[in-house]
């Protein structure tokens, strides 16, 4: 069988920045389970792993458009420190969800004055190429609720 749309994909990976520095791995945990073609990982990556079948191994350069895409200066703002909830409590570095019109996105603090606090809304690898190396471990056809759900259900994937 082979990696192809509406199929869960098992994969063992490593990610490294352009510096070699280890961003995120599989290793010690179940391997990572995707659907195919229901963009639950970069779109760089699937596409490196379209027709790949179990044992394959991959090493792919995915650049940042089809990452996590550009950094985008106009999602660094100032927000007013009386927008927060516990504006004491807000420190650079903190992680909030907040909803958009393109669904949850991870914002995070990149700094605070006085007055405001400013947010940075790009994904903390927006603008950098992601290069990943691994093995699809195993590849099979999904059950009809997790086609309805759009993910794969169990170890290495989305536990309900």
């Amino acid at each position: 069988m082979q990696a192809a749309k509406e199929k869960v994909v098992s994969i063992n990976y490593e990610l490294k920045d352009d510096q070699g520095n280890v961003i995120d791995s599989s290793e010690g945990r179940a391997p990572l389970a995707y659907l195919h073609g229901a963009g639950n990982i970069v779109v760089g990556l699937e596409r490196e792993l379209e027709g790949k079948s179990a044992g394959d191994s991959f090493e792919v350069c995915v650049a940042p458009a089809d990452g996590y895409g550009e950094r985008m200066d106009e999602l660094v703002q100032p927000v007013p420190r009386e927008n927060f909830p516990d504006p004491g409590e807000v420190t650079v570095g903190s992680q909030f969800q907040a909803q958009t019109p393109d669904g949850p996105r991870l914002i995070t603090v990149v700094g605070v004055d006085e007055q405001n606090v400013t947010i940075d809304a790009n994904h903390p690898l927006a603008g950098q190429s992601l290069n990943f190396t691994g093995e699809v471990v195993d590849i099979r056809d999904p059950t009809a609720e997790e086609l309805q759900h759009g993910h794969p259900h169990g170890p290495g994937g989305h536990e309900h």
